[in-house]
């Protein structure tokens, strides 16, 4: 019996019972389907217009109400989601290493840093790179609490009932500390990812396309019973919070973790120099094909945890640690078009589209050309790159993905060229508005000089200032950017648009809860996701902007050294490029050279982008950035400057080392400097010191004034 098409109205109580049964079904899957994070079913409004049919038949046929009515169940799965967790150690990221170089100059960056001679030895560890998802997991009193997601280094997502389920996740632990973080992978080994798509594929489901997405998918289930249905695994391989030390080397940790029952990968080893961890990295690989878990490489740590500390952190990477990918696979395929993307900053960003192939697993159509000179077959010096070879649209070309992730051509057939075929000719105007496109002297890649005219910049500005790095609003990605770029009736031109947009919809002729692909469910969501993120930490927020040249690093840098907002806009509403006490200032801080301070200083300018920066900042609560703790340090807060050369450690380690203790550190000495750390060889900035009336220490005085800090 066809009972969908039925008005309400005119349903019988037979047909009532059917239709409801139906609906109980199908909008049963749906949930389940949404939650899992795959595609829906349908859309929210489709979902949101049979919810309220099952509630109107229900009203009037209430003896009918089924024990599995979606108007009880759905609500209120649908509205749980996962809470956040603020780690109280971030997780970070790892830096990467491609080739046996970039691992001599890791190893040669850390004896600079600690000021250590090639002849020194240093133990590293060696281990596979899980490709997995990151967990971190709290113990209290020997109890798990809590399990979280990496999600952005900071703040995750609580997990902790579905980490419950995994058998390798013990739920208590004998002999451990009061309080203890344990962090790993969680993953799904081959031959169980297998057997999962061939049950899902009996099921009619959705098959998952590689193990890392099938535990992915799984973890982050709403409902904990079918995260037991899967077959997850994890292993053990670092640390967050610990209430006392579990030993003095990366290597003791694990063997405890190992006591405690935790499973720790049995491919990692210690090694003494270079030369025997790239002999491990060449062992692992040549198992890679055999594993029963997908790895992408291998992990180094520096295994002595007092060197570890010395060591300390970059913004979001460590200085101990560095991951050796495995060369990239690769495929060949037929380049069919060049299309020519414009980013935020007005570059002209040429794209491969290809004819769809696999390389290591994924299916990859698009390909990043980077810019002109490289679709010409040259470097940026001008010299060549694949033999000269120049890439044309027919060309038959070979793809890999850079570190496993970004597609790339590695080169070109020319025996399947046709020689007719013309070279590609780049634009010489943006193909978005029509503004010429400049290259300018030093610059790779070809810019439109279109600015706040040229709308493609609009978009992936907005697209930039939502990201995950960024301010991370749920809901609101890359598709819906541009739904709402190119929308008459809800606008968003600009940031500040993003936070006017509940109170614009409140007034709407056409609210989101009404248009096609929406509902009131979903447009309610992305309302609370937007009003969450109002309250930001500085140094996101300046990241966010997309202030050319000033990258999540260097908004880090500044959010540091200037504390909070008020006092950056202080400073940079009296500064000049080029001149003056304040620019001295900017100038002065390590590791901000004159190209991000003058594009900084633009960016708050008087003018079209300072007054929509001004008009973003009121609606936000902007946090202040993090302060370390430095209670009992007699430089916190003091701008310093180090000059000469430092014999008991190096300039770079006496930097972390100051700024840990909560101190701002200096490039340069200015009338702000308020410790100047002189070693032998301190000239030009000695004499400046002098002449300011500047406190200046030798480094011995130095090391005892921080000893024991």
């Amino acid at each position: 019996m066809d009972t969908e098409r039925i008005d309400v109205a005119k349903l019988t109580g037979a047909e009532a019972e059917n239709e409801l049964a139906r609906l109980a079904s199908f909008l049963n899957q749906a949930n389940i389907a949404y939650h899992a994070k795959d595609n829906p079913l349908i859309s929210d409004a489709d979902f949101d217009s049979l919810k309220r049919r099952n509630a109107e038949i229900e009203t009037r046929f209430a003896s009918l109400k089924r024990s599995d009515s979606p108007s009880d169940k759905i609500g209120a799965v649908a509205e749980s989601g996962f809470s956040k967790v603020a780690h109280s150690q971030r997780m970070l990221s790892l830096g990467n290493a491609f080739d046996e170089q970039d691992v001599d100059e890791f190893d040669e960056r850390i004896r600079r840093f600690l000021g250590l001679k090639a002849e020194a030895v240093l133990t590293y560890t060696a281990e596979p790179k899980i490709d997995g998802l990151s967990l971190t997991l709290r113990y209290e009193a020997g109890q798990l609490v809590q399990a979280a997601t990496r999600g952005d280094g900071s703040v995750g997502e609580n997990v902790t009932q579905n980490a419950r389920m995994i058998a390798d996740i013990p739920q208590v632990l004998k002999d451990a500390p009061p309080v203890l973080e344990v962090r790993g992978e969680v993953y799904m080994a081959r031959s169980d990812f297998q057997r999962l798509n061939e049950t899902q594929a009996e099921a009619q489901a959705k098959l998952f396309s590689n193990p890392r997405n099938a535990a992915a998918g799984s973890l982050r289930q709403l409902d904990a019973e079918i995260t037991r249905s899967r077959p997850l695994k994890f292993f053990a391989y670092a640390w967050g919070e610990l209430s006392n030390p579990l030993g003095a080397s990366q290597s003791e940790v694990l063997k405890f973790f190992s006591k405690l029952g935790f499973e720790i990968n049995p491919l990692t080893l210690t090694c003494q120099s270079v030369a025997q961890l790239i002999a491990q990295y060449q062992h692992i690989s040549a198992l890679r094909a055999d594993l029963d878990y997908d790895i992408d490489g291998v992990v180094y740590k520096i295994d002595e945890l007092a060197l570890q500390q010395r060591l300390g952190e970059r913004s979001t990477t460590p200085r101990w640690a560095i991951a050796h990918k495995f060369a990239a696979e690769t495929a060949w395929t037929d380049l069919e078009a060049i299309d020519i993307q414009v980013g935020r900053t007005g570059a002209l960003s040429p794209v491969a589209r290809l004819v769809p192939v696999t390389v290591g697993g994924v299916v990859v159509s698009n390909a990043t050309l980077h810019n002109e000179d490289y679709i010409s077959g040259l470097d940026s010096n001008g010299a060549k790159i694949r033999a000269g070879r120049d890439i044309r649209p027919g060309d038959r070309v070979q793809v890999y993905r850079a570190g496993d992730v970004i597609p790339k051509i590695a080169d070109v057939d020319l025996t399947f060229r046709d020689q007719a075929r013309a070279k590609y000719t780049f634009p010489q105007n943006c193909p978005e508005c029509g503004s010429p496109a400049i290259r300018a002297a030093g610059d790779a890649v070809r810019r439109c000089l279109g600015g706040l005219i040229c709308p493609a910049q609009g978009v992936e500005r907005l697209k930039h200032f939502v990201a995950r790095k960024a301010f991370d609003i749920e809901g609101l990605g890359a598709k819906q950017i541009e739904m709402f770029f190119s929308d008459d009736l809800l606008p968003v031109r600009e940031p500040a648009d993003i936070f006017t947009l509940e109170a614009r919809d409140a007034v709407s002729l056409a609210p989101l809860k009404n248009r096609d692909g929406w509902g009131g469910k979903s447009a309610s969501n992305l309302f609370s996701a937007i009003n969450e993120r109002r309250n930001i930490g500085l140094g996101r927020l300046l990241f966010a902007l997309g202030i050319r040249h000033l990258g999540e690093a260097g908004g880090n840098l500044i959010a540091a050294h200037y504390g909070d907002w008020a006092a950056l806009v202080s400073a940079l509403d009296q500064a000049a490029a080029g001149e003056g006490l304040e620019w001295d200032n900017l100038r002065a801080i390590d590791g901000v050279g004159e190209v991000m301070a003058r594009s900084l200083i633009s960016a708050f300018a008087p003018g079209p982008e300072r007054r929509a920066i001004d008009r973003l900042a009121s609606h936000l609560t902007v946090r202040d950035a993090p302060k370390p703790q430095t209670d009992g340090s007699p430089v916190a807060g003091k701008t310093l400057v180090f000059t000469g050369t430092l014999e008991q450690m190096s300039r770079a380690e006496a930097k972390a080392r100051a700024e840990t203790l909560g101190a701002k550190v200096a490039g340069s000495v200015s009338a702000k400097t308020d410790l100047l750390i002189a070693g032998p060889g301190a000239r030009s900035k000695a004499k400046k010191a002098t002449d300011l009336g500047i406190e200046t220490i030798d480094e011995a005085a130095w090391l005892a004034l921080i000893e024991g800090l």
